[in-house]
């Protein structure tokens, strides 16, 4: 009576959720590293699984069987039914058992309620030992607690369901001792689904102290205290127990959980739309894996704010991209006009051959610039489409993932640079092609047709001569490697007259015919 009377006046009195910002940061912070290495924790489940699989093909029990198909739970849906119903088809007698309390409570996750029942109502609680009867309530309690959540937008049928999970919860816990970890969760657990949140909140935060070694009990626990802090609007403390929920997830490798996605769909709420995407594309990803069909529908329903947060991005993203294409649609219709008002100029002063070179040193200065400046955004539209790749390839939008990694984009517009340069060098250096002939051997003079654009050599070679001598810039604005470039200038020099001055004489060539 005096330990009823403690526990009641502690929930009379129990403080709120004392998390602050400093600690929602920090496991926030966890979460994210603790994602990155979600293929590790699942590569050592998949080995454990192996392990297991390989001592049942040896010599395949009931018990190992059994093992492999337990395994697989949480993890891979399909293959635990899988194994399950396999070790059931060869097992008789009380081996039956476990196989069909298994398959009672992993059968509603793919939507097979009426089948489940079947399996689960073939067993009878009195043939079965004291020490087996907390995992046959267990399997009862998960079997009407999966149905339920299909039935969350019928509350008849709903209310029915659940009065029957209570009913396992409470015969689990007359069996549970009374001092171990798993009747204190459960406990916690069940003043949960009978909405007393106060007593649920102390029993639950005392098992999360206590549960520190077992990720399943610490994520389950984690999820609990943040239903009740969402039943209590701590807005901090629903972000925070969420968080905790899912990094024992992904540290026992279980992909069948509603916690990321329930905190993505709560920080997408809180505008938190970087996250809140990533996480969500994390769980969808967990669903399909695993092959639960619950866990995919409750996923699917949150797609729609995925296609949110991905117009909110995009959106951000559209706007830069109109700002630079503005920007170079600009620089190109400056690039013309000067090209034409050039044309004009140098009819009106062929007879002038000194002011000429004079205005030639002005025109390949201000196309150096110029170059420079479509080099500079050239790099700027690669580096996004490269940053729109990353950001989207979580979210599967296969579409913008295919357009933004084809570099469509990018050489269009390289494309349309180069047709411009092309077209501009050769106004200014009409002879430059036959002037690079006369550097060369006989035999390996370069064929150019009028009218036709430069090819790689010619435009490496006009490069030079406007002062871009360097490979590293000239491998950025032709969009090759450094050792492309290296390979190019070296195989230009074997072919000249003169190996050792060639590149210079590229520099003295005139623009003039």
């Amino acid at each position: 009576m005096r330990k009823a009377l403690a526990i009641i006046a502690f929930c009379v009195f129990l403080p709120a959720f004392a998390i602050d910002e400093e600690d929602l940061n920090r496991v926030l912070q966890e979460l994210e590293e603790i994602l990155e290495q979600q293929p590790d924790y699942e590569k050592e489940r998949k080995n454990h699984i192996a392990n297991l699989r390989a001592l049942a093909e040896i010599k395949p029990t009931p018990e190992r069987i059994l093992a492999v198909g337990e395994a697989y739970i949480g993890f891979d849906n399909d293959s635990a039914i899988t194994y399950l119903s396999y070790g059931l088809s060869r097992s008789r007698g009380s081996d039956r058992y476990p196989f069909l309390w298994h398959l009672g409570a992993q059968l509603p996750l793919e939507g097979l309620f009426e089948k489940a029942q079947q399996y689960y109502s073939q067993i009878n609680p009195d043939s079965l030992p004291e020490a087996l009867l907390s995992q046959y309530y267990d399997a009862g309690r998960q079997m009407y607690g999966f149905t339920k959540a299909f039935f969350k937008d019928l509350p008849a049928d709903a209310i029915h369901i659940q009065e029957k999970q209570l009913q396992m919860q409470r015969k689990l816990l007359e069996v549970l001792p009374p001092n171990s970890l798993e009747y204190h969760f459960h406990l916690g657990e069940y003043y949960y689904n009978i909405r007393q949140y106060s007593r649920a909140q102390v029993i639950l935060k005392k098992v999360l102290e206590d549960a520190s070694a077992n990720n399943r009990i610490m994520a389950s626990t984690a999820y609990y205290l943040a239903m009740i802090a969402r039943e209590n609007n701590d807005t901090t403390a629903e972000t925070y127990y969420l968080a905790v929920s899912a990094i024992h997830d992904v540290k026992s490798a279980t992909r069948e959980v509603a916690s990321l996605q329930e905190l993505g769909n709560h920080l997408y709420t809180t505008g938190d739309i970087s996250r809140a995407h990533h996480y969500l594309a994390s769980a969808l990803e967990n669903a399909v894996a695993c092959g639960a069909t619950l866990r995919m529908i409750q996923t699917v329903e949150s797609l729609p704010i995925i296609e949110r947060a991905y117009t909110s991005r995009l959106a951000t993203s559209r706007d830069t991209l109109y700002f630079v294409i503005l920007i170079m649609c600009v620089l190109i219709i400056v690039m013309v006009v000067t090209l034409l008002f050039l044309r004009s100029e140098m009819r009106k002063m062929q007879q002038l051959q000194q002011k000429l070179r004079n205005a030639n040193d002005a025109k390949e200065v201000y196309i150096s610039e110029f170059l420079q400046l479509c080099t500079f955004y050239m790099d700027k539209l690669n580096h996004l489409g490269k940053l729109v790749a990353r950001k989207l390839t979580a979210g599967r939008s296969e579409e913008l993932l295919n357009m933004t990694k084809s570099g469509k984009f990018i050489e269009e517009q390289s494309r349309e640079f180069y047709d411009m340069f092309d077209s501009a060098f050769l106004h200014i250096y009409p002879t430059f092609v036959e002037q690079v002939n006369a550097l060369l051997k006989p035999e390996y003079k370069i064929e150019h047709r009028s009218g036709e654009p430069l090819n790689t050599e010619l435009r490496m070679l006009a490069f030079m001569r406007l002062g871009i001598e360097e490979s590293q810039r000239i491998a950025q604005m032709l969009n090759y490697s450094l050792n492309t470039i290296y390979a190019y200038r070296n195989r230009l020099k074997s072919k000249a007259i003169n190996r050792n001055t060639f590149e210079d004489d590229i520099m003295k060539i005139s623009s003039l015919s």
